[in-house]
């Protein structure tokens, strides 16, 4: 089968990429970098030529609501007209755990790229998944401030990115099925803590400061919102596990 990965560099996209290789199919990366912008639809038409099946796994890094919205937008309506016109039989789209519960920032993004792809006349799976594993490394990266880094106070169940690549590639081979079962990881872990474990294990010299984020959003961090019910399918690597094959690689 011929499988169109957007975002097929990114996190869990290169791991899409690699693990549908594997399996045997044909493979395609749809990124800026190779020449698909999937926000102005440049070169989609022409990667698309010939796929039947469409994973979408791009992203934006960004707080803001508009800036969420704006891309999850245009890139999925873009995604979907394009795919009309190559004939593409199923799209597989990766969405978050909880974001009807926390409607700001990236999960407002996120809510509207779901409902673009519910009625955007192909058919279609979807499936949430929580934080990954990668989510410590970049909270760290981007909430330290000198000495310090500042980790809000959430209640979290991160799951393996090659776990969900792989449950992606399973979905695409199985055919629309719509919503699929949310995917967590193995435990339930305050984000404090694995923030702490990352900055021991990787030998960085930071005063951790936890913050409570304010809004629904924070609520939901909180709570414990933003992770699976009961009867959620369930990785198998705990971060610790992902962490020290992290170390393992940079050694």
């Amino acid at each position: 089968m011929r499988i169109a990965v957007a975002g097929g560099t990114g996190t869990v996209g290169r791991h899409v990429v690699e693990i549908a290789k594997e399996r045997g199919h044909d493979v395609v990366s749809l990124s800026r970098s190779e020449g698909v912008d999937l926000v102005n639809g440049r070169g989609l038409d022409q990667a698309l030529q010939g796929t039947e099946t469409v994973i979408d796994v791009s992203g934006i890094q960004t707080t803001s609501t508009k800036k969420a919205v704006d891309f999850f937008t245009n890139a999925t309506q873009n995604l979907l007209a394009a795919e009309k016109k190559a004939g593409v039989r199923h799209h597989v789209a990766l969405s978050i755990v909880g974001i009807d519960k926390a409607t700001s920032g990236l999960y407002a993004g996120k809510l509207v790229q779901e409902d673009e792809v519910r009625h955007g006349g192909i058919p279609w799976s979807l499936l949430r998944s929580t934080q990954f594993h990668e989510f410590v490394p970049m909270v760290v990266k981007a909430a330290s401030a000198g000495p310090l880094v500042l980790v809000p106070k959430m209640f979290t169940q991160p799951v393996g990115a090659r776990e969900v690549a792989a449950a992606l590639v399973a979905a695409a081979e199985a055919g629309p099925k719509g919503r699929l079962p949310d995917l967590g990881g193995p435990r339930g872990e305050q984000l404090v803590d694995l923030v702490r474990a990352y900055l021991k294990k990787t030998g960085k010299r930071k005063r951790i400061v936890q913050v409570h984020v304010p809004g629904p959003m924070g609520q939901a961090m909180r709570k414990g919102k933003l992770i699976p019910k009961a009867g959620a399918a369930v990785g198998r690597q705990t971060f610790l596990e992902w962490l020290e094959t992290q170390t393992q690689q940079n050694r």
